[in-house]
């Protein structure tokens, strides 16, 4: 009699999208400044049972992948919602680490899953320079300055300082996957969990880095009834942007193509 009446269980849900970080102007990714508000839009939903977040990215900036994954985390202590995470083709890498702010893990059967490592990547271009005949000039104040110069030899001392850095990065990146699925990963696999390698959605779950298997709308329903609401948040992109992202550099453009689908390609995507 009363049914009318009854409130419909509701959850927010959003989507993060693409390479973290290093996106270009006006490009769409994923950053911790474009990102900040809608996240906090879709928690701020009092009636919002819980908060549900599909990712799909391979990763990128350790930074941004820290502060979006430490924000999810502090949204829910402070609105007391629990976190629900999808991963969808890809959640590798730092899109891996923002997906360790959910309270629950969930992918497809055959999404790509883990990366837990760090990687830096550049070329050397000494020999090139000196075959067109020119000569690479540098100046500095500090000795250091000058640290992995792509047109100068590498320096053994160099490498070593880059590796020490990228191992304090990775301990950061193993210490949030360990607080985050504790008792949950299979450390008595066989496999080490921490070696950058990535798996499936089914050896993944094997390993405990996600929860089950399933997609958004199947889990959500299974969990909280087929009458749940579901709302979603996205971006807008305002008429301004696009009018700027059109007037682009063609160069730029082409670069940051070039650079997010080596990213993605990691993951054979």
């Amino acid at each position: 009699m009363f049914s009318f009446f009854k409130k419909k269980k509701t959850i927010s849900h959003l989507k993060l999208s693409g390479v973290i970080g290093n996106v270009g102007r006006f490009r769409q990714g994923i950053e911790y400044s474009s990102e900040e508000e809608i996240i906090k839009k879709a928690f701020s939903v009092k009636k919002a049972l819980a908060v549900a977040i599909t990712i799909n990215s391979p990763g990128g900036s350790p930074v941004q992948s820290h502060l979006i994954c430490k924000l999810i985390k502090e949204q829910s202590k402070k609105t007391k919602k629990k976190v629900i995470i999808f991963a969808e083709d890809v959640a590798a890498s730092g899109g891996y680490l923002i997906a360790c702010a959910g309270d629950e893990i969930y992918a497809n059967s055959s999404s790509i899953i883990g990366s837990i490592g760090v990687i830096s990547a550049s070329f050397g271009f000494k020999n090139l320079i000196e075959k067109i005949g020119i000569e690479r000039r540098v100046y500095t104040a500090g000795k250091n300055k000058s640290t992995l110069d792509p047109f100068l030899d590498e320096k053994e001392e160099d490498i070593n300082r880059l590796k020490n850095i990228q191992l304090e990065i990775h301990q950061d990146f193993i210490d949030v996957v360990e607080e985050s699925r504790k008792e949950k990963l299979n450390k008595n696999s066989g496999i080490e969990l921490f070696s950058g390698e990535f798996w499936a959605g089914k050896k993944a779950k094997e390993l405990g880095l996600i929860d089950g298997i399933g997609n958004a709308d199947q889990i959500l329903r299974e969990k909280y009834g087929d009458d749940i609401e579901i709302k979603k948040f996205g971006k807008s992109k305002g008429w301004l942007s696009k009018k700027l992202a059109s007037s682009e550099n063609y160069t730029d453009k082409v670069i940051s193509v070039l650079e997010e689908r080596s990213i993605w390609q990691r993951y054979g995507l």
